[in-house]
């Protein structure tokens, strides 16, 4: 199961690294732009760009309680058939 303010939290820290690859067991790479993300031929749910979503927060806890960001995350997980929970 995923977990939205972790992956908030991952996000936060791979600014300025890549972008966030999430697969649907929980697993997430920090990716180059235009690297194949597949991992045991398997692609991933969703991969999501850092800076775009959460470099405008200045603390990261500003991040993890953001309604529009944790939605933003969570529908994109559902929509590519993964499940995920937000954690209190």
């Amino acid at each position: 199961m995923l977990h939205t303010r972790e992956i908030v939290q991952k996000l936060w820290d791979a600014q300025g690294y890549g972008n966030l690859a999430v697969w649907s067991d929980g697993t997430t790479a920090v990716i180059a732009p235009g690297e194949n993300p597949e991992r045991d031929g398997k692609a991933p749910l969703a991969v999501f760009k850092p800076i775009p979503l959460v470099a405008g927060f200045p603390l990261l806890d500003f991040a993890t309680h953001d309604t529009a960001l944790l939605e933003h995350i969570e529908a994109t997980i559902r929509e590519a058939g993964g499940e995920i929970e937000r954690e209190d």
